[in-house]
This record gives C-alpha cells, structure tokens and sequence, in this order.
C-alpha cells in the first residue's frame, strides 16, 4: 500500500505548486495548438472523396438505380455511358467564409467533394434511352431495357 501525503489549508489539497508564468504558457500553448489543428475548425482536407449509397432493382422492363446524394443540384452530375460502362459522377466546389471582412478574415475554407463511379451495363440495356431526374437529394436513374430483353408476362386460361 502505498500513501501519499498532501499538504492541506483549510481542508482543500493543494495542486504541486507551479509558477504562475508557467501556468500562462501552458495555456498559450494548448490554446494555440487548438487554433492551428484542422480537426478542431471542422476542416478535413481540402478534397474529400464522398461515398455514395447506391439501390438497384430490376423491373421487366427496366433498370432502376437511386443513388443517394443530398446537398446537390442537377448541374453537379455528369452522366457518361463508354461502350458497356456507366459513369455516374460529381464534383461540388464550396467556398466558405468566416469572419468580418472588414477586421480581416480569420479563415477561409474551400472543400471540394467528389464522386465517381462505374457500373457495367450488359447488352440488355438500350442506352439511347436512358433517363436521369433529381429530385430530394436523390439520383433516380431508369435504364431501359431492349425490346428483345424486356420479360414478357402473360396470362393463360385453363380450359
């Protein structure tokens, strides 16, 4: 068992004595440190590569995808289809300023989000009439299917 012993005035415990410079400078220093750590701003780079969810589903006649993008505005996309490969992309530019103009800025931020992402579209899928709308921050995409792929569904009668 080990004791400490702590010198008490009036029944409270003294901290280790230490000057009162040192006290000022150690508080500088945190305080300066905070002000220059990026994490402590909110500030995480100046490009961020965002991660975008993706739903599928197929129907008989169609492909349809959602992807899942808050925060964006129709003219952010790009859309590309290569031989049997879909491009869906985007690239949001913001700039933000903090501070009074007039003082001086204290910090001015510019982030950049970016998004890019391939799918492999199979002979089925008539890429000449491929529909894009955004509408709640949400990328709904309608791949058509070509007449000769479309499952045909019919009823048949018992006789």
């Amino acid at each position: 068992m080990t004791n400490s012993m702590i010198k008490r005035t009036n029944g409270i415990s003294s901290l280790p004595a230490r000057p009162v410079t040192g006290l000022i400078d150690q508080l500088f220093q945190n305080n300066l440190k905070n002000f220059f750590n990026d994490d402590a701003w909110g500030f995480n780079g100046v490009e961020h590569q965002v991660t975008v969810p993706v739903n599928l589903k197929e129907t008989d006649k169609a492909f349809e995808m959602q992807l899942i993008a808050p925060g964006l505005k129709k003219e952010d996309f790009k859309l590309n289809v290569t031989n049997d490969l879909l491009t869906v992309s985007f690239e949001q530019k913001e700039e933000q300023d903090r501070g009074n103009k007039e003082e001086g800025w204290l910090r001015k931020e510019y982030r950049m989000q970016s998004f890019n992402r391939s799918f492999n579209l199979d002979d089925s899928v008539d890429i000449n009439k491929i529909n894009a709308e955004y509408n709640n921050g949400i990328l709904h995409l309608t791949l058509p299917k070509k007449e000769s792929a479309q499952r045909i569904s019919k009823s048949i009668e018992v006789k």
